[in-house]
Order: C-alpha cells, then structure tokens, then sequence
C-alpha cells in the first residue's frame, strides 16, 4: 500500500505544485520536531523539571508515562499502539490559539505532556516518537494529513503499517478506539509523512 502510495505521488508531482509546496511546509515542520524533542522521554530529572515548571498534575502525567513505558517493555507492536494511543487520548483536547496563543503550533511530546492539552498534530506527533522510543519501527508509521467526513477543519492522525502492503491501523484522538482503515470511511487522506517520507495520496 506506501509503495503504491509512492509510485501515485510521482506521476503527479508536476500537476500538484501547489499542493507539493504545502506537503513540504508540514514535512521540514515536522522534521524541526523532530530534532527539538528529547531522544529521552521521561527521566527523574525531567519529572523534577516539570514539577519546578508546571506543577503537580504536570508531573503525575510524566510519571505515569514513566511507568507506561517501564510496563511495555517486550510488548507485541499491537499492544504498545493500544496502550500509547489510550494514554495520549487522555490529554484533553485544546486548540493552538487557546493554548499557545498562536493559530498553528506543533508542540514537543514533552510541550503537549507538560501542558496537559493539545491539538490533533499534537497527539499524532507525541504517539509517533512514543512508539518509536518503544522500539517500534519508523517506517511503519506515518502522519496522514486527513479531511473528515462532516468535520470543516483538516485533521492529522497517525497509521501503522505492519508491512509495506498491509492495511493500516490508524491512532485517532476523535475516535479513541483503535481501528483499521477500513473501519474509518470517514477519513479522507490528503498527504501522508514521517521523518523520512512525504507524499501526496491523490484520492478517486
């Protein structure tokens, strides 16, 4: 399925300047992401840091990331998606402006956690590098840049690919339960990326 996915993106490459521009911006903000969050998720000295900086439930939630983390340790790919899509969704909802003061934000893991609330990317994002600190390869998972049905506002969530041509699971934080593409006729995919690709899935 990522290969045909590909293969679709290079044939039209040439009639989707446009749109190839903004899969880009979403692709080198990432990326900036990427390179600003701390390779390690949670350690004493960070739990202190958050306590000094955001208080008591700021800390209670990098502590219970903590235990997560120490509890998945050898766990199936299937049961580290269940448990790391279950924790983040527990973060309440909230727009960038209302948060950050700013129209558009992608925040850290560590920003999102410590804040307590987030916005869609935001919850794609910190599931992304909490799955991938949990050993989980990168190139399973990639950040579809969705449309949803009934929904006005674009919308991101995270996929797995258990191999290049499986059907994907998809990481949602407005639909909670974890399910397979197939099960999700509402989302309309838009631009799929991670750390490595960026692409435009063209719908028909």
């Amino acid at each position: 399925m990522i290969k045909q996915l590909v293969l679709r993106f290079k044939k039209r490459t040439k009639k989707n300047l446009g749109k190839n521009i903004i899969m880009k911006l979403l692709f080198i903000t990432f990326i900036f992401v990427f390179f600003s969050y701390s390779a390690e998720f949670v350690t004493d000295e960070i739990i202190k840091r958050v306590d000094e900086k955001y208080g008591l439930f700021a800390e209670k939630r990098f502590k219970s990331l903590q235990k997560l983390i120490l509890e998945l340790q050898g766990a199936n790919d299937m049961k580290k998606l269940e448990e790391v899509n279950n924790f983040f969704n527990d973060v309440s909802y909230s727009s960038d402006k209302d948060t950050y003061g700013v129209t558009d934000y992608w925040a850290t893991p560590f920003e999102f956690l410590s804040h307590g609330e987030g916005d869609c990317e935001d919850y794609a994002i910190a599931k992304y590098f909490l799955l991938t600190h949990l050993g989980i390869a990168s190139n399973k998972m990639f950040i579809p840049y969705v449309n949803v049905e009934g929904y006005s506002q674009a919308h991101m969530v995270l996929t797995y690919f258990d191999n290049p041509s499986a059907e994907p699971y998809i990481l949602d934080n407005f639909k909670t339960e974890l399910l397979s593409a197939s099960q999700r006729t509402d989302l309309k995919p838009i631009y799929y990326f991670n750390y490595c690709w960026c692409f435009y899935y063209t719908l028909h």
